[in-house]
């Protein structure tokens, strides 16, 4: 596993948990946030290293974290992608950037599949998203769990 940086956007769930999850483990992390730093709970906090776009809709934060990745992992608690997180593979597909769903209802071996991805396609800046917390509650745990999980096998 080649991976440097960690790219999110910030919201909650599984954004915030891949940006936790750097800096926890000391992984360089950014990624662009709509305007205002917008998020359903509030401001995003400063110590998330993200940068604003021009206007607080958050597709545009979306298409440029997919934009300025190597490849993007999509995680949901759910077998289908719906909202955002069906938007963030659209723009995969766009800019053909290769991604992955890793979705607890149906992976099997979920760190695994991330692990492979990455080595497969060589990632070095990941590109982090998933449903927001009041979307698919606790999909923050699963999200921290499997890059907990993907770290335990490359050490």
């Amino acid at each position: 596993m080649i991976l440097e940086k960690i790219i999110s956007g910030g919201q909650t769930g599984a954004d915030r948990a891949a940006l936790d999850f750097a800096l926890e483990h000391k992984i360089p992390h950014g990624g662009w946030c709509p305007l205002g730093r917008l998020a359903e709970d509030g401001p995003i906090p400063d110590e998330y290293r993200l940068k604003e776009t021009q206007s607080g809709n958050y597709s545009l934060r979306t298409e440029w974290n997919v934009r300025d990745s190597d490849g993007t992992v999509i995680f949901s608690r759910a077998a289908v992608l719906t909202g955002g997180s069906g938007l963030t593979a659209k723009f995969c597909k766009q800019w053909k950037r290769p991604f992955i769903h890793v979705s607890e209802a149906k992976t099997k071996n979920p760190a695994r599949a991330l692990v492979e991805f990455i080595d497969d396609n060589r990632i070095q800046n990941l590109n982090v998203a998933g449903p927001r917390d009041s979307t698919e509650f606790g999909i923050g745990e699963f999200v921290r769990t499997v890059l907990e999980e993907a770290l335990e096998q490359i050490r």
